[in-house]
């Protein structure tokens, strides 16, 4: 089978080019690091099929960062039959950098010049015909997001597959062109392949090359020292770059043909928008009210809050039984708590509530199944096994999925419309002065969909205090196994007085907060000052396709069912086994406030009594042991309670008052920052392991222990205060915001101080 290698810039279309080659699930993002290793694909439409490999995005062959590293090495290493090098048609002139290194591979080349639609759109046209003349390569025009020409592309990177290609520069400097070639017969002599490629990088003393090769140093020193330049004196690399940006511009720059207004100033569409999206001052609070309309449309009970006007709560009355509907997912009739709102409910409620009512049918059927076989068989322990303890907790599980799905559209279409990358360049400028580049905030955004992925993401941060920095701020960002407790919560909160949606908008974007102050005092407390330098291009905005979007919910449902029935199912049969039965199992069920699991959650209710939720004697330990389930799976924080809940005998008649099953107003947020930022699930656990070794490993576990315990300390306690005495509250939340004001103040001028020492 013949493999194809995609190699481009980011943002240049590669990875949409490989799905819809493929038809893969990949996701596809706005910026770089979405792909840190390279993924394949096949391609059957030639007759044979094709392996294609989508290899990071760079924009160099040097070996700077662990992306352009991986697609070096795949290149010249595993030789793949045709490199099809993605070239974005807007930005010429500057992807083309990375296309004259690539040319002096000995390797099958094709050019596809991609967004081609957008040059025609604007009047402008290419010269492909002078293009590949000059490359020497075959240059093909496409669409990849509109998927055209890419049939014809892989025609044209077949029939080059079947051709030996060398390498070629463009480099034309005589004295330099001479030490290159002598150089490169020296590799000859070595048995080297690839040796002109080798040959230019020796001569830019590239650290690769130089490691491999250090015989061949004194070469280049020699020729050093009797060679300056005007301007870059005797840096090579500089040189080189130098180089070939001056052929680039020479040569192929005419291969672009502007329109008749080329003389005018002429505003992309693009341009136009970024001048409001990217604007210095209104961007971060345009970026917060986009996000408050994606939560609010997603989780609020209240639609535009018209129903609060006419806001009529009564927790102390039936508290419990909407609880235990919640976490059941039955909300398909409304209590007369929910009628009290008033409000119409979001689209993501409506939705979960028809869900949470066909998953609960399925339920009921299940139990009347059951009683055909009598009483003994609907009180036997097997149906109990069945129906309170696995079904009831996967229903909990999955009656969330139309809110997650909906909340991940959301942001399907905002990555796919290019806007999450304007998110990146926009924070960057707060990140920045704490110690954290735009380029540490890429994964965490990637965060927002699973750490797993996110923490990987890190391999791209060059320094390593920074990369440790970014893993520990990781849980700052809810991923989307903890979406549930969001929901369960914003429907438990609504009848504790506050907005659903407005609540879970806050723990996103108090979730982005606290990495910011996270990241202040981790700067305060450092030595270290350097912040890695971030360069990223900005894409063309563009409506999103609804066949990436549509592919990208598609992975995370598949991901969602197949943990729900494998990872949590496992979870909920032993939570289920061990509320069931007393430490003499052998003498058969037992109430649960006397099983193994009570004990157990009554031991860990000690060390989060503090924080809030533990405090009720009788329930409080069952949201202790659901917060320790989560570290197998976040959303076996939800399963857990909906399996404890409604098993409780009695518990959805009783009427408890305002402190029922430990969950007041300070309680509820205390225990979602809890779970937001604490210790995450396993595999996260096990990825940060792989990236981190020995003891920045476990300061990291201590990091996110202490920072959710911390944090919700004291969001308990000070949510208590103001609930006794308002002004006491404020007197302390404004001493903790003089706080990090402080820090902020030192942490600046020490910035400006190490900018004025290094400038």
């Amino acid at each position: 089978m013949k493999r194809f290698a995609l190699l481009g810039n980011p943002n240049s279309g590669k990875t949409t080019l490989f799905n819809a080659l493929t038809g893969s699930t990949a996701h596809v993002g706005n910026w770089p690091g979405v792909t840190v290793d390279k993924k394949e694909g096949k391609y059957k439409k030639l007759g044979e099929e094709i392996a294609i490999i989508d290899l990071p995005g760079i924009y160099s062959l040097s070996p700077y960062t662990p992306e352009e590293v991986i697609s070096r090495n795949y290149i010249l290493d595993e030789k793949p039959d045709c490199v099809i090098n993605i070239v974005d048609a807007t930005n010429l002139e500057r992807n083309l950098y990375l296309t004259t290194q690539a040319l002096e591979i000995n390797v099958p080349i094709v050019v596809a010049l991609n967004m081609s639609d957008i040059v025609k759109k604007a009047g402008d046209s290419i010269n492909v015909s002078d293009l590949s003349k000059k490359l020497g390569v075959p240059v093909v025009e496409i669409s990849a997001l509109r998927s055209e020409n890419i049939d014809e592309l892989m025609q044209e990177a077949y029939k080059a597959s079947n051709k030996q290609r060398l390498g070629s520069t463009i480099i034309e400097d005589k004295d330099l062109l001479h030490l290159i070639n002598d150089v490169k017969i020296a590799f000859e002599g070595k048995g080297v392949e690839n040796p002109l490629f080798h040959a230019v990088k020796l001569v830019e003393l590239d650290s690769v090359e130089t490691e491999m090769h250090p015989d061949l140093i004194k070469m280049v020193e020699d020729f050093k020292a009797t060679f300056e330049d005007e301007i870059f004196g005797n840096d090579f690399e500089a040189i080189v770059a130098d180089a070939r940006y001056k052929y680039i511009s020479k040569n192929y720059s005419g291969a672009y043909i502007k329109s008749a207004n080329e003389n005018k100033e002429v505003l992309t569409k693009s341009d136009k928008i970024d001048k409001v999206l990217t604007h210095r001052i209104w961007a971060i609070p345009l970026f917060i009210v986009i996000m408050f309309f994606i939560f609010h449309f997603t989780f609020s009970e209240d639609l535009f809050f018209m129903g609060a006007m006419g806001l009529e709560i009564a927790p102390t009355n039936g508290f419990t039984e909407f609880l235990v509907r919640v976490l059941s997912a039955d909300l398909s009739t409304p209590t007369s708590e929910l009628e009290a709102l008033g409000g119409i409910p979001s689209l993501g409620v409506w939705l979960q509530s028809w869900f949470g009512a066909g998953t609960g049918a399925i339920i009921d059927g299940v139990r009347a199944l059951f009683e055909l076989g009598g009483e003994a068989v609907a009180g036997s322990w097997y149906a109990s096994l069945v129906c309170d303890g696995l079904l009831n907790g996967l229903d909990a599980v999955m009656s969330f999925i139309p809110q997650i799905l909906l909340l991940f559209l959301f942001i399907a279409i905002l990555e796919d419309s290019g806007y999450m990358a304007r998110v990146a360049f926009i924070l960057d400028r707060a990140f920045r002065r704490f110690g954290l580049s735009g380029k540490a905030f890429i994964p965490m955004l990637t965060g927002f969909g699973c750490s797993v992925p996110a923490i990987m993401a890190t391999r791209t941060l060059e320094d390593s205090k920074e990369k440790n920095r970014t893993i520990r701020l990781m849980t700052c960002f809810s991923c989307g196994a903890k979406a549930p407790i969001w929901t369960m919560l914003a429907a438990v909160g609504a009848l504790a007085g506050f907005n659903g949606g407005l609540f879970v908008f806050t723990i996103y974007l108090g979730g982005i907060a606290a990495a910011i102050i996270f990241a202040l005092f981790m700067k305060l407390f450092s030595k270290d000052q350097y912040v890695s330098p971030f360069i990223m291009e900005l894409p063309q905005y563009h409506k999103p396709q609804a066949r990436n979007v549509l592919a990208h919910l598609w992975e995370k449902l598949k991901h969602y069912v197949i943990k729900a029935g494998t990872i949590i199912a496992a979870s909920l049969l032993v939570i289920w086994f061990l509320s069931n039965f007393g430490w003499a199992f052998w003498n058969g069920l037992v109430d649960i406030q006397e099983s193994m699991l009570a004990d157990i959650g009554r031991v860990f209710g000690y060390i989060f009594w503090p924080l809030g939720f533990s405090q009720n004697a009788e329930y409080g330990w069952m949201y202790s042991v659901a917060s320790v389930t989560g570290l197998v799976a976040k959303e076996d924080v939800v399963g857990t309670l909906a399996t404890l809940f409604g098993m409780a005998d009695g518990l959805a008649e009783a009427e408890v008052g305002a402190n029922l099953v430990g969950i007041t107003a300070p309680a509820v947020w205390s225990y979602a920052f809890f779970n937001l930022f604490t210790i995450p699930c396993f595999a996260a656990v096990a990825t940060a392991h792989g990236e981190q070794k020995g003891k920045e490993f476990w300061l990291t576990i201590a990091w996110w222990f202490g920072i959710s315990y911390g944090t919700s300390l004291v969001i308990y306690w000070v949510g208590t205060l103001y609930e006794v005495a308002w002004w006491g509250g404020m007197l302390v939340t404004l001493a903790i915001v003089a706080c990090i004001v402080a820090a902020g103040i030192i942490v600046t001028r020490r910035n400006k101080k190490y900018a004025q020492a290094n400038a």
